[in-house]
């Protein structure tokens, strides 16, 4: 027996206003559907010198927390990485508690098990949401109070890249390039960055027809950029600009494709962008910032607005997706 039209669209129209309501607390949106990124309240970061840690044990090291599934902190995870920062700096990866809708740390650290303990035992207002990446200095003695260093990751991938190590060390932001490296990193964080969630956090039709036409645009001019300048985007040396476009690009079949309706174009139909991931890949060390299925199981797994079965799909491993050949 089918079901009568009427009650099809009262529950379209129910669920519709439930969905809304779910998205108003997930993803904030403007008048006419456009998602809004939240503004979230930080200060400025900082960075220690050699001599501040030279003589510390290992355990009073700062700490670079991180969750493997965001792309903010996947972009500070790349430059402890490229940099090899583990002679002064602790990298801690904390987890998602989908039903909590938090972040926890297991096992606890400084006494907290979870990031928002640890915000406020670095004495940190409550306006101050507990996101991650941050960069905390436990201090040197168990009766120091904890300091947030930076919780923003664009000042702290600059931070991280003055951070002191004992071998010489890429540079991923010369001064002879540091104003392009900022107008991309301008451009990508406002078109890319922030595109692939305002085309899956979009309300309406309009909005995600707008989203995906700017979306893909980008990646156009990304693309003929690359062709007229490569290998990197500012030339032959790899930057910060091209540290923040990676996180993006490399979730981009497993998450943003599927789960965000990213899907106007395949990315293998750029060529020279896919070439530079698959060049960005093969750095020392960023492989092992890349987990596909900790993306999968905390994107399809946890946005319920979007994915209201929470059933996390089967996928090629991250190797496959890269090193595909599409000629």
């Amino acid at each position: 027996m089918s079901i009568p039209p009427i009650i099809v669209t009262t529950a379209k129209l129910c669920w519709n206003w439930q969905w809304n309501q779910l998205m108003n607390g997930l993803a904030p949106a403007d008048q006419n559907g456009n998602y809004e990124r939240p503004k979230s309240e930080h200060q400025k970061a900082s960075v220690l010198q050699e001599s501040e840690l030279i003589c510390r044990s290992k355990k009073q090291l700062p700490h670079l927390l991180i969750g493997r599934s965001c792309p903010w902190a996947h972009r500070t995870w790349l430059i402890y990485a490229l940099r090899n920062l583990g002679d002064y700096l602790n990298l801690l990866v904390v987890k998602v508690d989908k039903e909590g809708g938090r972040w926890i740390i297991d096992p606890p650290w400084l006494g907290c098990n979870s990031l928002l303990a640890l915000y406020r035992k670095c004495n940190q207002p409550p306006s101050h949401r507990a996101t991650v990446p941050v960069l905390i200095d436990p201090g040197t003695n168990t009766k120091m109070q904890p300091n947030i260093l930076g919780n923003e990751s664009a000042q702290i991938i600059e931070v991280l890249n003055q951070w002191p190590t004992k071998s010489k060390s890429l540079d991923l932001f010369p001064k002879p390039l540091q104003e392009e490296i900022n107008n991309w990193q301008k451009s990508l964080q406002n078109s890319v960055n922030d595109g692939v969630y305002r085309c899956g956090f979009a309300r309406n039709q309009q909005a995600y027809n707008k989203a995906s036409a700017e979306l893909f645009q980008s990646l156009n001019n990304l693309e003929e950029s690359l062709h007229q300048k490569g290998p990197w985007l500012c030339g032959e040396q790899i930057t910060l600009a091209d540290v923040r476009l990676f996180p993006t690009l490399i979730r981009w079949e497993a998450i943003y494709e599927p789960l965000f309706g990213c899907s106007q174009k395949p990315l293998w139909c750029f060529p020279n962008l896919w070439n530079w991931r698959q060049r960005f890949m093969k750095l020392p060390n960023v492989s092992k910032t890349c987990d596909v299925n900790a993306w999968r199981n905390d994107y399809f797994g946890a946005l319920f607005p979007l994915r209201p079965s929470n059933i996390v799909p089967a996928g090629a491993d991250l190797m496959t997706i890269v090193n595909a050949n599409h000629s």
